[in-house]
Order: C-alpha cells, then structure tokens, then sequence
C-alpha cells in the first residue's frame, strides 16, 4: 500500500483551484469529501484529475455510516470504489459514526455507544469496506458531545479492538480529541496515552467554535477557524511520540483565501522538519 507523504496536506475547495494551478504549494497531498466526486464527469472531476497529476491524494468519506445498525449502502459502497479505481488515492478514511437509518441519510455524523455488539458492527462494516475496495482504510475518532450509559468500552479500547480484528488504520483527528475532551471534562493526554498511535496514518487538525454554558465551555467541531494553540500543543506531543505523520488542515466552513490555509500547513509543516531534524541528528 502506498501511503501518504508524511507533510501538511489541505482539504481541496474548487474556489482556490485557479490559485492553487498558478502558484503549485508545497503541499504533500490534498484531501477530497468522496461524496462531493461521486457524479459523472463534469468541473469537479476535471478539477480532480489536474490536481492529482501534481499531488498525492487522499479520499475522506462522509456518508458510509460505518457505524449504523443495518447493512451498507451497496451503491454508495460501488461508488466509492469506482472513484477509488479511477484516482487511485494514497489514503481513504471514514468515521467512526452513523449516518443514515433505512433508507434516510442525516447529513450528519452521529455518535454510538461503545459496546460488543457495535464493536462487531463496526468490524463487519470495515471487514465489507476494505473487501470491496481491496485496500486499508484509516478510521477517525470522533468529537462527542453526550456519552452513553450503556457503554462498557472507552473510546480507546474500542477502537484498538477495531484495528486488531480488522487490520484497518485510523486517522486521529487531535482537534476532536481536544473537543471531547473538553465537553466530557476529562484529559486529552490521558486520552492520547492510551491510543493506539502505531497505528495511525493521518492526522487531522481544525478549529473549534465554543459556546458558554453554565456547566462550562462547550466545544463544536466546527472547521470555521484556526486551529487553536492547545491542540497545537496536543499535536506537538503526538508527533513526539509517532514521528512524522501526514498531517491535514482541516476547513470546510467560512473558507478563507488560499494564503491563510497555507499559513495554517506551514505551522504543521515547521513541527514536522524540526522533528525530522532530530531524527536525523539522533540517528
């Protein structure tokens, strides 16, 4: 399997696509919403393929619904696999999520306790995805913002039993680990100490809206702002621990000029050589 460069990468929006073919970033990849290429040709493929003749190129799923109780879409999952054919990405990933319920998608992605029974869910869903695409895919962590009673299982745990009965990667997003953190007050680090970081693939980096309440701060995972200093912070400690990892600005609402995304990648892309620098003088 090929995998990503281990360099700042940006989420794609066509507004910056003249931008980006005048002034060719140094960027290690792009990352693409796969549902947003699922139709027939048109600008949005044409785009794509020019930007895949100069980049790598990750594939970032939104609507699987890996986590939901009934059978997989069998279209949507033929659909991915043709654009997974036809543009071969380095990467794909998905959530740790639910989406849709019978024949209704939410437009959103919705939390699951963390039991055996979605446990088995999950790893059938992942077993049936990495079958049909004959590739490995990346599973990301989710932001929460309500726990379950019924949960007999951490986040942590369920998600190492994932990787170990299915083979699959995840993709750890630090902002949501941050955001979770926070709405369930409890401890990033503890959190992050006890993932399974070797293995990860991709990480991902987003701003968070906050909103008061009486109980305290409330964290959305918004993707609308610049990613904040403590989960800079955050992101530092974990590449002290996994090395050099391919690293995704993500910003999805109030998309600013390309100029201020770049900014953004070269914050990460400075902790990312100052890593390599002393790997190399350790070495």
């Amino acid at each position: 399997m090929i995998n990503l460069p281990a360099a700042p990468g940006l989420g794609f929006k066509p507004e910056h696509f003249a931008a980006i073919r005048s002034t060719r970033p140094d960027l290690g990849f792009f990352e693409v919403h796969a549902e947003n290429y699922m139709g027939a040709g048109g600008v949005p493929h044409a785009q794509l393929r020019e930007l895949r003749a100069d980049y790598a190129l990750s594939l970032h799923g939104v609507g699987l619904s890996i986590g939901g109780a009934g059978r997989l879409d069998a279209e949507h999952l033929a659909r991915l696999n043709r654009l997974c054919n036809a543009y071969e990405p380095e990467s794909f990933s998905e959530h740790l999520a639910w989406s849709s319920h019978g024949g209704d998608y939410l437009n959103d992605l919705l939390p699951l306790p963390y039991t055996p029974e979605t446990l088995g869910i999950v790893c059938d869903h992942i077993d049936e995805v990495q079958a049909v695409l004959g590739r490995r895919m990346l599973l990301e962590n989710p932001s929460t913002y309500v726990l379950f009673a019924q949960s007999t299982l951490s986040e942590t745990e369920f998600l190492a039993e994932v990787v170990r009965r299915t083979g699959c990667g995840l993709l750890l997003d630090v902002n949501n680990v941050f955001v979770s953190a926070t709405n369930h007050r409890t401890d990033p680090r503890a959190y992050l100490a006890d993932f399974p970081l070797a293995a990860v693939g991709e990480l991902h980096l987003g701003g968070h809206a906050e909103e008061a309440l009486p109980s305290g701060p409330l964290l959305i995972d918004a993707h609308g702002t610049p990613v904040a200093d403590p989960v800079w912070t955050l992101y530092a400690e974990v590449l002290a621990r996994t090395g050099p990892l391919p690293t995704l600005i993500e910003w999805d609402n109030d998309v600013p000029e390309l100029p201020v995304l770049l900014t953004e990648a070269a914050r990460a892309g400075a902790l990312l050589d100052a890593l390599e620098v002393r790997h190399a003088r350790a070495g």
